[in-house]
């Protein structure tokens, strides 16, 4: 038995600020994928794998038989035979592993699915992220459901605001072109949970809620929809003042030997760093309107472009 491949994601923008209804887009990244699989099911990583999906049964089992149901004795007997998500995506990276692993769940086991193939109403790809939602908190404590919704779909995905979500199309790609957006490996393993507490006491403090809506997101849904329009010029002027409303804001989000790397980005203005995911570690995402100068100015990071203007 081999399922389908289920990829990772880059959520472009949105971090943190979709919890209080920024905008947001997230964009399949073929890079990495799993699959669910029951052969050769004796590496530690298959086991660590099948004994994590033995708990997310029992907490399935759970969840409001309202909004999902599942063939959960298949999936129970699936998993009792050593079944594993075989996995290439990075865990703690920001690029969704959990999420990849719900779509194939789900895609599997679920009664009743919505399918990629239907018309994808707004009804249908709000019900589907609330289910996800439910099945993906058993990683993180509280999720959003976007991360699977992506995987799922595999599809880029445009957040309005909580309650209006589309998929969406991206500008095609630019392979000679000099700009980019990339990645670089912190090296360290990020944690979503802790993260995301630290963001949620910080949202007790007046200024920093109104430093949330009056700057962050403000420069985050300039960012999507210059993105989406492909005006380059204005989405590295927002990109800038993003990446130093983080720098001023979210510190500790952000792992200490990149501070400096960070505040030299926009002072050179060779690149804009900005979080993947919740930070902590992991990737971070960067954009630079000249790839070269950025790739000089970062020696000894290690980059992966993931996309070209």
């Amino acid at each position: 038995m081999k399922g389908p491949l289920f990829y990772s994601k880059i959520l472009l923008f949105g971090e943190y600020g979709i919890i209080k209804d920024s905008k947001g887009l997230s964009i399949p990244y073929n890079f990495y994928n799993g699959a669910l699989k029951a052969e050769n099911n004796s590496t530690p990583e298959a086991i660590s794998s099948n004994e994590s999906l033995k708990r997310f049964v029992v907490y399935l089992r759970e969840l409001d038989k309202d909004l999902v149901t599942f063939d959960i004795d298949t999936l129970q007997r699936d998993v009792e035979a050593g079944m594993y998500f075989d996995s290439s995506i990075p865990q703690g990276y920001g690029v969704g592993s959990s999420g990849a692993l719900v779509a194939a769940i789900y895609d599997k086991y679920a009664n009743d699915k919505i399918t990629v193939l239907e018309n994808l109403t707004r009804e249908k790809l709000l019900k589907l992220k609330a289910v996800f939602s439910e099945m993906e908190s058993f990683f993180h404590g509280k999720s959003s459901g976007l991360d699977p919704l992506n995987s799922y779909l595999s599809l880029p995905i445009l957040i309005n605001s909580k309650d209006n979500i589309e998929a969406t199309g991206i500008p095609s790609q630019k392979t000679e072109g000099k700009g980019a957006v990339f990645l670089i490996d912190s090296g360290i393993v990020g944690e979503t949970a802790p993260m995301v507490s630290i963001f949620m006491e910080n949202m007790k403090n007046e200024g920093f809620r109104s430093m949330l809506k009056d700057q962050f997101i403000k420069h985050t849904d300039a960012c999507v929809d210059d993105f989406l329009k492909g005006d380059i010029k204005s989405l590295f002027k927002n990109t800038k003042q993003l990446s130093k409303v983080v720098l001023n804001n979210f510190k500790p989000m952000i792992p200490s030997q990149f501070h400096e790397l960070w505040k030299k980005g926009i002072e050179t203005n060779d690149y804009y760093l900005k979080l993947c995911g919740s930070g902590g570690g992991g990737y971070i995402l960067g954009f630079t309107k000249n790839i070269d100068r950025a790739q000089e100015a970062l020696k000894g990071q290690k980059l992966e472009v993931v996309y070209n203007f």
